[in-house]
């Protein structure tokens, strides 16, 4: 097994033992660039920037995907190659190009493939109920002229290539691979019955520390009795920190006890974070596996990393959503009974304070947590479930190529 990925990501793996191959042609850097530059949806002006971003960033980098690729299975020769669904080279070109079954892995814990069982995914739409119907129609009419330009670009780059033009949306075609893994459950997902057979809910695949990691000796001087909260925005919110900002001040000299993590990437005195009340910590990070044990509480942005660890871990969520899949998560959350969705535009310290005491103070998230963390639970073998499914899919492309070669 071997990972192909930037020379951040491989210098994480190598720790663990695991073989890298770095990218060559992929600029990093620019990448790194693209996510500080792109923005919350609170105007159609963010909206369109931040979908050209994405567009050069998921489909502009494809050629530099395959070459640096090819060369990989040349001397490589794999039987299968893992994709996650932001790396759209082996679907949409390799697939069809080298006859190389594609298995790809969901970056996020619910199904991106649309289907009749949900609204169209992205917006955080309600489910199909007859006063949410009218926004659904809608939504589902003016998708196609949102992704016509994606769809176009998709299809000239496969003909670079030799192929014919997709007969679907990129999003639909990434759903004839022949496995698709997503790490979350179907319970979750709004119980989907609308997927492909090649479709596998595994659990969660989670990963927060090296195995050398020690807890840091600050959480054992928590106090016992104190509610705990978390507040987030995951590892890679580069914007402003409007959840970070308000609830320093929304949750300040409370009965509570607030760790914040400002994520590695920024120094919480640069935005925002100095000069705290005295109930509250900020750390750059703190693994989750760490920390949940004795949280009641977490204040988060929804991403799809956190919210699996949470939901895990049984514990309810007062979520404001920004981008990607984060309003899905916060519907789902939110449909579940398991927290409350505060929209970013409304995340006032007086709001955030409020939502948090309602949630602490309400058994039911409580009990609707622990009955979701029950479900993952009986997924507590993601990464075995994956490995499984992976391996019978090497398998069976290795048994159809000796045939091929006997033939």
């Amino acid at each position: 097994m071997a990972f192909y990925t930037g020379f951040k990501s491989c210098a994480t793996l190598s720790t663990e033992g695991l073989h890298c191959i770095p990218f060559v042609r992929i600029d990093e850097d620019w990448i790194d660039d693209l996510f500080y530059r792109r923005q919350t949806f609170a105007s159609w002006r963010d909206a369109l920037r931040t979908k050209r971003l994405f567009k050069d960033w998921l489909l502009g980098t494809i050629p530099a995907q395959i070459e640096d690729l090819t060369e990989v299975i040349e001397s490589w020769r794999p039987d299968v190659i893992v994709s996650e669904t932001s790396m759209l080279g082996p679907m949409i070109v390799l697939h069809d190009k080298l006859k190389l079954p594609i298995a790809v892995y969901s970056t996020v814990i619910a199904c991106l493939l649309p289907g009749p069982d949900i609204p169209p995914y992205g917006l955080g739409l309600p489910r199909r109920r007859w006063w949410s119907r009218p926004v659904i129609w809608m939504a589902e009419r003016m998708r196609p002229l949102v992704v016509a330009d994606f769809q176009r670009t998709a299809n000239a780059i496969r003909g670079q290539y030799g192929l014919a033009p997709l007969d679907t949306t990129v999003t639909e075609y990434t759903g004839r691979m022949p496995l698709y893994l997503i790490p979350g459950v179907r319970e979750f997902d709004y119980q989907r019955l609308d997927l492909p057979a090649s479709v596998h809910y595994v659990g969660p695949c989670r990963w927060d520390q090296s195995r050398d990691s020690v807890p840091p000796e600050w959480l054992q001087e928590l106090s016992e009795g104190t509610p705990l909260v978390h507040v987030t925005e995951g590892t890679m919110h580069a914007q402003k920190p409007l959840l970070l900002q308000a609830a320093a001040k929304g949750l300040a000299d409370l009965p509570l006890q607030v760790i914040m993590t400002s994520g590695s990437h920024r120094d919480p005195a640069a935005i925002g974070l100095s000069d705290l009340a005295p109930n509250i910590r900020v750390e750059s990070w703190v693994a989750h596996s760490d920390l949940l044990p004795r949280t009641d509480v977490v204040v988060t942005t929804g991403g799809a990393g956190t919210v699996s660890a949470i939901l895990a871990a049984g514990i309810p969520l007062v979520i404001v959503p920004t981008e990607w899949d984060k309003p899905e998560n916060a519907r789902r959350v939110e449909e579940a009974g398991a927290g409350l969705c505060l929209s970013p535009s409304r995340c006032t310290p007086k709001r955030l304070r409020a939502a948090v005491e309602q949630v602490l103070g309400n058994p039911s998230f409580g009990d609707n947590a622990h009955r979701l963390a029950e479900t993952w639970a009986r997924y507590n073998d993601g990464p075995a479930r994956a490995a499984g499914l992976l391996e019978q899919l090497a398998r069976s492309h290795a048994k159809q190529r000796e045939r091929t070669l006997c033939a």
